[in-house]
Parts: structure tokens; sequence; C-alpha cells
């Protein structure tokens, strides 16, 4: 059995992704009220695999989730790409006109912000996680609030759909990271089937420094697909670069991680992956 820590409830889209991710194993699944609470899981515990959002096509980067996977110490042993689908539920017998309240975490809010514009009666909440916004209108029996959530946990909590699909663009995706303690990410992963790898480094503050090893990268041909930057707290104007790179040949990206560390200050290899 995997014990899978998670942020949200049962339900939730890291549920979701967990559950595919790992299809076909029996799941545990640890159910966490903050990304932090899922990194103590993991500390406590090093067989716990934990899973975290990272970015979406429409909210952008979880910036605050870089700096945490940064710290935590934990590496990346893959990642998921989640299709993001709403829809809005109540408990059943009501219609959307009775409705007052809608409940769900703010990124799912912001992601429906043209269905809601229309519904101007509803009064927007936020709250911690979409799955949980269905679970406490079960539990509570809150007649009059509605929950956006997937169709998967509205199902689950026994809330009725009023309408689905309702999310803005339906090209929506979040991508997900997977992470283990570094003592057990040899189980979970080939390592001669990685083709991407996070990385994370300081540069000095001097002309041409970030461009010297991006040339380096181009030059050894690999592939730069997300380039993030954070600023370093306590050191004005100096930042953190958080890269994701793919590349089809391991000696080759190897080559060129030795050549740019010497140009980089406190260059930590993330994790080394397969690309979802």
């Amino acid at each position: 059995m995997k014990r899978i820590a998670i942020q949200g409830e049962l339900g939730s889209f890291h549920d979701i992704t967990a559950r595919h991710s790992f299809e076909g194993d029996q799941l545990q699944i640890i159910c966490c009220s903050t990304f932090e609470d899922v990194i103590q899981n993991m500390k406590q515990d090093p067989t716990v695999i934990g899973i975290m959002a990272i970015e979406n096509t429409i909210a952008g980067s979880l910036l605050h989730n870089y700096e945490l996977l940064r710290e935590s110490g934990m590496t990346v042993v893959g990642e998921y790409k989640t299709h993001i689908s709403h829809c809005i539920c109540a408990l059943p017998g009501q219609s959307l006109d009775e409705l007052s309240e809608v409940h769900t975490h703010p990124v799912a809010l912001m992601q429906c912000q043209h269905y809601l514009s229309r519904h101007q009666n509803l009064k927007m909440v936020e709250a911690e996680d979409t799955a949980g916004s269905a679970k406490e209108i079960a539990e509570k029996g809150l007649t009059g609030v509605a929950a956006i959530c997937h169709a998967d946990a509205a199902a689950m909590y026994g809330l009725e759909v009023l309408e689905n699909h309702i999310e803005d663009n339906p090209h929506n995706y979040t991508r997900f990271l997977i992470m283990s303690d570094p003592r057990k990410a040899d189980f979970l992963r080939a390592q001669n089937e990685a083709d991407k790898a996070s990385i994370v480094f300081s540069l000095p503050h001097e002309e041409g420094s970030l461009s010297q090893v991006l040339s380096i990268l181009s030059f050894y041909k690999i592939n730069l697909t997300k380039i993030q930057s954070l600023p370093i707290i306590g050191k004005e104007w100096e930042y953190l670069f958080y890269v994701d790179v793919t590349y089809d040949d391991l000696t080759r990206y190897r080559q060129s991680i030795d050549a740019i560390t010497p140009l980089t200050r406190d260059l930590i290899i993330l994790g080394e992956y397969r690309s979802a």
C-alpha cells in the first residue's frame, strides 16, 4: 500500500491526481490542511509520498510551493498534469435561483468568473478546498449554499450537480509534482527513464550571468521548459531561479549541469524524473 499526503479533502484535485498517478495501486490518502502539513507528514514518515500543485495554465505558478519544495529537502520523482473541470453543486432539490452563496477555493472562483458574473445572486465565499466545501455543505446540511468542485467530489458527498463544466476556459490544466524522501526516491522512479529535471540556483549579480547559463544549456541541446525567478529575502535585487529542463541524452544533461555549476551559486537538483 502506498501512503499519499495531499492538500485538501477526498475528491479534491490533489486526490484525483493521486489516484490517476498510482492507478491500480492500493492507496491510503492522508488529507492535509496545508502544503506545509504535506511536507511534515513526509518528514515524519519517509515512506509517505507527497503530491503538490506547482502551476496552472490559467492561474500561473504557485510561488510559495517552489520555496517550500526547495526548503523541504524532498525529491521530485514525477509529475502529472490534471485537467481541471468544475461543477456547481448543492444539496438535492435546490435550484440555482434559491442559492445565495457559493463556497470554494479562491483559484476555482477565479477560474469560473464568467459563469459567476451571470449569477449575481451568489455571494462568493473563499474556502481552503474545493472538495472541502462540498463536504461541509453535506455534513452540515447547508441549504442555500453551493460549492464549486469536481463532479466526482459532488457525487462523493451526495450533492446534486446543477451545472457541470462551468470553468471559463476548457484548456485548464494543473501540473502536480510527485515528491519523495530522497532515501526512497529510487523505489518510485527508474533513473534511466528520466527525461526531465527541476533545478534551482542563484547567480552572482553580474552582467550576463543568466545568459551564460542559458547559452551552455543550449549548447548541450537541453530544452528549457520553464524558468521562474523569486527574490532572495534579505538580499536586494538577488534572485533564485527555478528551472525545468528536458533532455533525451542523460550524459549530455549531466555534462551541462557540470558546466553551469561553477557559474552559479547553491545549485540544487530538485528532481530528475519522467515528464508527464
